[in-house]
């Protein structure tokens, strides 16, 4: 079973540069610097409606297993990379698109932080009606240059991901 990774956003052009579409946009930017083990898929829908073009991709829960989703994640501050296997959507209405079309929550999950933070590194997540505007907006200039690192991070994880699997991307990642 090949690897699939898809980068999770909205398709239409001013989207592109959005706390939303950061799991896309990054994938764009790195698809050429990525082992060539997996198919790259950024689906060309909504983000709300992503499961459905990755159902076609991903034939059963087994492969499923080999299947990695790059999105945005509130709950985590700008500058912070997860990644989570099985785990609920927590909220994100395109992962449980995912979780919905292929009717299992195993798969990969790399959740790229797009979160302010305070000086101390406590959370500062918008809520509300404030979330739209927050997700749909650009990143600040101060915010870019955060991403550039940011960027660097994601391509570690997929890269020790397609090497050394999920566990010790986890191992890597999720401890810094």
């Amino acid at each position: 079973m090949q690897w699939i990774i898809a980068g999770l956003g909205n398709p239409d052009e001013h989207y592109k540069g959005t706390r939303h579409n950061i799991g896309r946009d990054f994938l764009h930017a790195l698809e050429d610097k990525l082992p060539k083990k997996a198919k790259i898929v950024t689906p060309d829908v909504y983000m709300n409606n992503s499961g459905g073009p990755l159902r076609k991709l991903v034939p059963s829960k087994k492969a499923a297993e080999k299947l990695v989703v790059l999105h945005d994640e509130l709950d985590l501050p700008l500058g912070k990379v997860k990644i989570s296997f099985g785990s609920s959507a927590g909220g994100h209405n395109g992962v449980k698109s995912v979780q919905a079309a292929l009717k299992t929550q195993d798969f990969i999950r790399v959740r790229i932080g797009i979160s302010p933070s305070t000086a101390s590194g406590k959370l500062r997540r918008p809520d509300g009606e404030k979330i739209t505007d927050f997700v749909l907006g650009k990143f600040k200039p101060a915010e870019q240059e955060k991403l550039k690192k940011v960027k660097k991070i994601v391509q570690e994880a997929l890269e020790v991901i397609l090497e050394d699997g999920k566990d010790a991307a986890m191992g890597r990642i999720n401890s810094r």
